[in-house]
């Protein structure tokens, strides 16, 4: 069930990319940091991708944890979180650098929505280490909560940059240290 939720926050990330892409592009041409009707339109529905995520893996983690299901194995669950994690820290060492080279704080902002990205896959990776080590089934569904509550953060942060039609920090204050830091370095 933490792998599902994982691939499922993974395809909303994809259209907040798409968002992502459309914004660089934006910036390239006209140099405008305010974002346009396109991309409040896809924060929206990535901040209702998340919430609906948010709703389907609270209440399947709850069945599950009520009815002691236990997944048969969580090895791709381990596999698919090592290569995410690699894939994320590749990710944001880039955003940064073209966040940079483009002074561009909505770019360098969305570093810290990929840092929320990373620590669903961490969550996944424990979950799944642990239920490959231990067969606890209650393990997955205590996985698939926390990255219910990651979900639903990022769906919140979504509706309130749309709402003030800024793609400025929204993540807890956090990424204003994460702007500033590589983490390559």
């Amino acid at each position: 069930m933490a792998l599902f939720g994982f691939g499922v926050d993974s395809f909303v990330e994809v259209l907040s990319g798409i968002a992502i892409w459309h914004m660089v592009r934006r910036i390239r041409n006209n140099g405008n940091e305010n974002p346009d009707r396109f991309e409040q339109t896809a924060l929206k529905i990535t901040g209702a991708g998340f919430y609906a995520l948010t709703i389907g893996l609270s209440i399947t983690a709850a069945v599950d944890l009520s009815r002691g299901h236990k997944p048969e194995t969580t090895f791709w669950g381990i596999v698919i979180s090592l290569i995410s994690i690699a894939t994320m820290w590749l990710l944001i060492h880039y955003k940064v650098k073209v966040g940079k080279q483009l002074n561009s704080q909505a770019i360098l902002s969305d570093d810290a929505c990929t840092r929320a990205c990373l620590q669903l896959s961490v969550v996944l990776l424990i979950a799944s280490v642990a239920y490959e080590l231990t067969h606890i089934g209650g393990i997955d569904s205590v996985g698939s909560f926390i990255i219910a509550g990651l979900c639903f953060r990022e769906g919140k942060e979504a509706f309130e940059k749309a709402k003030a039609k800024s793609f400025a920090c929204s993540c807890g204050g956090a990424c204003q240290a994460n702007v500033k830091q590589d983490p390559a370095s």
